[in-house]
């Protein structure tokens, strides 16, 4: 696995300060060289072949963004459009899904007598989906005269490969950071919030997306016989916290570091798990991504300008997309096309009227189907996700009760998912406005404000270092993206 986690000690205490030391320290000039480097570093850590492999996106991309600028407003720019969007899916279809091809046409091959295909596993090089979206959104934007074609491969270089959000997002638009690639200016006011960003989320990830992993990976692995109903909902419910806790945290993280080196990214989350529908928990959910779709994908198939079978149809695709584009996997497929049924149903819904049905009750609702949706997502088969079902709509067939939930509920588990369940909730803007407030209608307040806050991010910041050296559980999941 490439990269360098940003809650490891070889990026908190080495990567992380060099980076900032040197890139601060040489000429404004230099700093998206120094940064460049410094991301084709993080990237090839562990797994330097991966790096070559970005490179050549990198030098493909550009060739094509120049020629469609080039020759905008010709015949040949959309062949060159064409030849960019096909060579990227080509590129992202060979790493992720020639072995999920071959297996399945080796199943078929076997069913009808024939001799099963033998190839080299290739590796995953990790945040491959996101940096090849990102490659594309490039040349469709230039394509489009929504931004220039950048004549400078460093700084293409860089908008491919920046490493705060290289390997876990979010999906950075290239006409929503082509400005800042040139010209940008970093402030310590910037800086002192990117620092903020990082270490809430940090926490986040630290002490209560890791509380809730460990449960949640436990419970998914065992076979169905030892699964009880409780046991099974306890794991949904630690794994709808975990995957939400975890990405987030990961998209603070990267949001925070993008502003200490004076970039500025888009929110990707919008406390999701506080939509009263699938429609509404899409906007709020990896908004980067879903925005993604609805630009290159959605809209241009036609949206909903056509007519109703069609949108239908759209939305369908999209989803199947979507869930393709996570995992080269059957499940990944069937929760992409679960979530555009869903998405479907509701559409009929409104065009036949609203539903007078109170809020909580949509709340529910909506939560119940994420969290059905995301037993999909976090099995590893087909028929390890219908055991979960199983055990959820009380067909356990678990009789020798070997794994008690009390086995799995413990109180560091049960913390976590309180006060992960807390951190679902928009708490913080909550508690940043009611200090905003203070801070204006009681100005001598502000010192004090300032010192609690100081304290309380430093306090947090060695809580997290705590459990870093103590080498707790910290699974990274994204190795699959």
């Amino acid at each position: 696995m490439g990269g360098v986690l940003f809650n490891e000690t070889t990026f908190l205490y080495w990567f992380l300060p060099i980076v900032l030391v040197l890139y601060y320290e040489v000429p404004v000039s230099a700093r998206n060289f120094v940064l460049a480097v410094a991301s084709l570093v993080f990237y090839s850590w562990g797994e330097f072949y991966a790096v070559g492999a970005m490179l050549l996106s990198i030098l493909f991309n550009y060739s094509l963004g120049l020629a469609v600028e080039r020759d905008r407003g010709q015949a040949r720019a959309a062949c060159w459009l064409a030849i960019a969007v096909l060579g990227n899916l080509l590129f992202l279809g060979f790493f992720k899904y020639t072995n999920f091809t071959v297996a399945n046409l080796n199943i078929l091959i076997a069913h009808f007598g024939g001799t099963s295909i033998e190839i080299p596993k290739i590796p995953l090089p990790i945040g491959v989906s996101f940096f090849t979206f990102q490659a594309m959104s490039y040349v469709i934007d230039v394509y489009r005269g929504e931004a220039p074609a950048q004549r400078s491969l460093l700084n293409l270089t860089l908008y491919i490969a920046l490493f705060p959000q290289l390997i876990a997002g979010p999906i950075v638009r290239y006409l929503d950071i082509a400005l800042q690639l040139n010209e940008r200016k970093e402030s310590w006011v910037q800086f002192a919030s990117g620092v903020q960003r990082f270490v809430l989320g940090l926490g986040k990830k630290m002490m209560l997306a890791n509380a809730v992993a460990l449960p949640a990976d436990q419970i998914f692995a065992l076979p169905p016989g030892e699964l009880t109903t409780s046991t099974a909902w306890f794991g949904v419910i630690c794994y709808t916290l975990h995957i939400y806790l975890d990405f987030s945290a990961y998209s603070d993280m990267a949001i925070g570091l993008g502003r200490m080196f004076g970039f500025e990214f888009l929110e990707n989350f919008d406390y999701p798990y506080i939509a009263c529908s699938v429609t509404a928990f899409w906007r709020r959910w990896h908004k980067s991504l879903s925005s993604w779709f609805r630009d290159y994908v959605y809209i241009p198939l036609g949206g909903n300008r056509i007519s109703r079978p069609r949108t239908y149809f759209n939305l369908l695709t999209v989803f199947f997309l979507c869930g393709l584009w996570h995992g080269a996997n059957w499940t990944f497929v069937l929760w992409g096309l679960y979530h555009g049924f869903f998405l479907i149903m509701e559409r009929i819904v409104m065009e036949r009227g609203t539903l007078r049905i109170p809020r909580w009750t949509q709340h529910v609702y909506t939560l119940l189907v994420v969290m059905m949706g995301w037993v999909m997502f976090k099995a590893d088969t087909v028929a390890g996700a219908i055991g979960i079902y199983r055990a959820l709509l009380g067909f356990a067939v678990n009789e020798s009760n070997t794994s008690p939930l009390a086995l799995f509920a413990t109180r560091h588990a049960c913390a976590g998912m309180i006060f992960g369940a807390l951190a679902c909730m928009p708490l913080v803007p909550w508690a940043s406005e009611l200090m905003g407030r203070w801070e204006r209608e009681r100005p001598t307040l502000l010192p004090l404000l300032d010192t609690l806050r100081g304290v309380s991010l430093l306090l947090l910041l060695f809580g997290c270092a705590l459990l870093v050296a103590a080498d707790t559980y910290n699974p990274f999941i994204y190795f699959r993206f």
